[in-house]
């Protein structure tokens, strides 16, 4: 039996499972087992911690349900603080945890159903993303795929996004497009897709395409970047609330482009996952 842990932040679905609990590392199969929709016990992710760490008070691994490793995500973040109220390893009080993607700080507030994570320095330096072709600002740009001729941003605050400006931001939308942007020749680490509205100078609407996911229903880290997009390109001010179809998360964007995230957990269930389950053959 393993021990889980079960959350939802805006309708994204993680299983939190403690290190104390695996005997060896986790392998690409019992994260696909684990998550699946039929097979398993359904989650948009799993979160493996809390970790020992050199330089923050925890560490945390955030793997998708495709069994690939993510260097970040706020709503994974979120919940992996909510776990750690619950779990009474934290309190009132700021508090640090070390990702694949940086370092980021945290509090916790409404006895665990409200977090901040102040997400780090968002880049649009393609180097850093990545995004192939000359070193520039990625801002802008012009894509084509199948019939559609997209214009797109990217950006990273420690994982990859490519921001993407419609009319109308639909689930359709996302479905269609997503996963072709997503393994685009253009992304060598593929992806994480926003299709943006702006609804005024305080607010966007997203529809969101995960990498290693899929559609999804809210995302953290997307809500910063394409709110970051947003405010880079003149469209929104420095606070920004992020519209998505599971809730509302709220933005703020320092003079240097450092992200704080704000935004909601919900605890689900707690229970034990079978080691038939684990180990089944897909």
């Amino acid at each position: 039996m393993l021990k889980f842990s079960k959350y939802h932040a805006l309708g994204n679905v993680y299983i939190v499972v403690n290190p104390e609990q695996l005997t060896a590392d986790i392998s690409t199969a019992m994260i696909k087992n684990i998550c699946h929709k039929n097979y398993g016990i359904s989650s948009d992710g799993l979160l493996i911690g809390p970790l020992t760490s050199s330089v923050a008070d925890f560490a945390l691994r955030i793997f998708n349900p495709d069994g690939s490793e993510a260097e970040k995500s706020g709503n994974g973040l979120r919940i992996f603080c909510r776990y750690l109220w619950d779990e009474k390893l934290v309190g009132a009080d700021p508090f640090f945890i070390e990702t694949k993607g940086g370092i980021v700080r945290a509090q916790v507030f409404d006895q665990g159903h409200i977090v901040k994570v102040e997400m780090g320095a968002v880049s649009f330096a393609s180097t850093k993303i990545p995004v192939v072709g000359d070193a520039r600002d990625v801002l802008l740009e012009d894509i084509e795929i199948k019939e559609h001729r997209l214009t797109f941003s990217a950006a990273t605050i420690g994982n990859p996004h490519c921001v993407v400006l419609v009319n109308n931001p639909t689930a359709e939308l996302a479905r269609e497009l997503g996963p072709l942007l997503e393994n685009h020749a253009n992304f060598p680490n593929r992806t994480n897709v926003q299709f943006v509205k702006v609804l005024n100078r305080s607010a966007i609407q997203i529809e969101i395409w995960e990498r290693g996911a899929g559609y999804t229903l809210a995302s953290g880290s997307s809500s910063c970047a394409a709110a970051s997009v947003a405010h880079k390109l003149g469209l929104c001010d420095q606070r920004v609330k992020v519209h998505m179809p599971g809730g509302e998360i709220d933005i703020e964007i320092s003079a240097d482009f450092f992200v704080t995230m704000q935004g909601s957990v919900t605890a689900i269930c707690h229970g034990d996952i079978s080691s038939e389950c684990l180990q089944q053959t897909m």
